[in-house]
């Protein structure tokens, strides 16, 4: 088997629907999904069914998008229960979410822990020598302000740094409880490195793009590769020796001038 990978697939937009259904089946092969498949419950579940009867089995990490409560949206849901709503969901079609037991994995001779997160951001990606609130003041003033602002709660946390601060704690928690003498990959929709957020059009956007407390967690959780999307930039990067794999679709008027496979990214066994 292998461990492939994908995120940002967006299916509301409609030039992105035709390429999650072209994506070929791969029965005998497991499948990430890092976060924002959509923005609405029946399309979340719509899209994960479709991509669990391709897959061995698929493995959901959440983004920011799956946690807006929108009006049209059916499941009406905010911050913490919606988040346990779509894990539900997810384990109804047979989805790993990160509320699951940390599966271990064997790819071709490569054992390892999969390891599927769900973390947030505190804003801590912000340039330095600034508060939050003066990093927040500029993004308004320059009108670069994720739509997070508005539509993702963080219920019944005072906001959104605190539930970040309290999915570290408990992922922690978990983590330290691995064994360690097998590597780990993780998935997630943020990046887990400060460094590459790069953002050179909205550098402003930094805000909403992760945390700099997960830093060292690649060296502390003995990773392989760490799998994450949100950026809509997509690429391999090696920092200490470890794979920081962006495995993002994005937009059509991002990914319709790239060149080969949109997706999914192999990410073990590590590819030649």
């Amino acid at each position: 088997m292998k461990l492939l990978a994908v995120s940002d697939l967006h299916v509301s937009h409609r030039m992105n629907r035709p390429i999650v259904e072209a994506i070929p089946p791969s029965p005998d092969d497991w499948l990430i999904v890092a976060g924002d498949v959509a923005e609405t419950a029946d399309d979340i579940a719509e899209t994960l069914g479709v991509l669990t009867r391709k897959f061995a089995r698929v493995v959901w990490a959440p983004g920011n998008h799956e946690l807006w409560t929108t009006p049209k949206d059916t499941l009406q849901a905010r911050g913490v229960e919606r988040y346990e709503r779509l894990v539900e969901m997810c384990r109804s079609l047979g989805v790993l979410t990160p509320e699951d037991p940390y599966e271990t994995l064997d790819c071709e001779g490569f054992r390892f822990v999969l390891v599927p997160l769900f973390l947030l951001y505190d804003y801590s990606l912000r340039p330095a020598g600034t508060t939050v609130e003066q990093a927040l003041a500029d993004c308004y003033k320059t009108g670069v302000v994720c739509s997070d602002e508005f539509m993702l709660h963080p219920d019944p946390h005072p906001d959104r740094t605190a539930w970040c601060h309290d999915r570290i704690r408990i992922t922690e928690q978990r983590l330290n409880e691995l064994p360690g003498d097998l590597p780990v990959v993780f998935a997630n929709h943020y990046p887990l490195h400060p460094s590459l957020v790069k953002l050179p059009r909205i550098p402003q956007f930094s805000l909403w793009c992760g945390t700099t407390l997960t830093a060292d967690w690649h060296r502390k959780y003995n990773a392989e590769a760490m799998v994450y999307g949100h950026l809509h930039i997509p690429g391999s990067y090696v920092i200490d020796g470890v794979r920081f794999e962006e495995v993002s679709l994005g937009y059509y008027r991002e990914w319709r001038y790239r060149t080969g496979p949109y997706l999914p990214r192999q990410i073990m066994p590590p590819p030649a």
